[in-house]
């Protein structure tokens, strides 16, 4: 399966001129396009640093000795491979989406009719991610979670991985409550290299719970981002009549007048939106949201540009 059969053409040109790089240099073994923060026998020369009794002689320069009968160490960086893990809630509250498919899109079948949902949304970013990742040679992983982390793919970017990605995201039911910090443990536990974490969600969940995912990854040294998906008819509420809300992770049904509750509705959400914000700045992290009902692409170029801006003047 090509890239361009699950990805519109659009947005992989959107994307293609950015690399996708982690802020705090990530550790590999397989030479690659990223840097380690580790000196050692590598590919690339960095600097000298006076002998020390004690340091291991193999690293001597001995033409720097023989010019000033000084001993001098060489130091080198080495070009490491970034591993990506994407997480993509499939939890029930993924399943809502007001906007229909296109011709060649899929959809998840929402009753009778097929939508693109927020999880079909989700997807799509998570899949340009992992599309850009393997094309720079970054081994990258993808992880289903709902409860649990109910599927996931080896971290890799051997020829053929594409397949096994578009398969893991293609293929499992969205259902059930989000366990976002469950679900990081369960990553942590196949005890990952410092990384480059893409969570991809809408976040309706308790804040508690993203920020205790957040403290457990920060602490393990890996870098983040979260990628919020919400529908458009999430973000403006533009509803104009009495309408039934039926919950999709196991809540009741309740009838609401739409109109009267749009702004306390809208208010609530903003003020989500600046605490999601607030735990995510103040771990380090980056944060992008979505609409379902726009491009992936404009949005998720942004956010690498910025990236890569950060990158160029030696933040860290």
């Amino acid at each position: 399966m090509r890239a361009e059969q699950y990805l519109a053409p659009e947005t992989l040109a959107q994307l293609g001129p950015f690399e996708l790089r982690a802020k705090r240099i990530a550790e590999g073994v397989m030479s690659g396009m990223h840097r380690s923060p580790y000196q050692g026998l590598a590919v690339e020369f960095a600097e000298h640093r006076q002998y020390v009794a004690g340091d291991p002689v193999r690293h001597i320069d001995w033409k720097v000795f023989g010019r000033s009968d000084k001993l001098y160490l060489k130091r080198f960086q080495q070009e490491t491979n970034l591993d990506i893990h994407i997480m993509v809630d499939a939890s029930g509250s993924m399943r809502f989406g007001t906007l229909g498919s296109k011709d060649g899109w899929g959809g998840t079948q929402t009753g009778k009719q097929s939508s693109w949902t927020k999880f079909d949304h989700a997807t799509a970013a998570a899949a340009a991610m992992a599309f850009l990742g393997l094309a720079q040679r970054d081994r990258v992983s993808t992880e289903m979670f709902g409860p649990k982390l109910i599927a996931a793919t080896r971290c890799s970017n051997s020829q053929g991985h594409w397949r096994a990605i578009v398969q893991c995201l293609a293929t499992h039911a969205v259902d059930g409550r989000a366990d976002l910090p469950r679900a990081v443990d369960e990553l942590l536990s196949r005890g990952t290299h410092r990384s480059l974490v893409v969570i991809v969600s809408d976040f309706l969940m308790p804040k508690q719970q993203v920020k205790d995912a957040l403290a457990r990854l920060r602490h393990r040294g890996h870098d983040v981002i979260l990628v919020r998906v919400l529908d458009r008819a999430e973000l403006r509420f533009d509803l104009d009549e009495n309408a039934p809300f039926e919950g999709l992770e196991g809540e009741a049904t309740i009838e609401v007048d739409a109109r009267s509750v749009r702004q306390a509705y809208l208010d609530v959400l903003a003020e989500d939106e600046r605490e999601l914000e607030r735990l995510v700045r103040g771990f380090g992290f980056d944060m992008i949201r979505l609409d379902t009902h726009e491009s992936v692409g404009p949005t998720m170029a942004a956010l690498l540009a910025r990236r890569e801006t950060f990158l160029r003047g030696g933040g860290r």
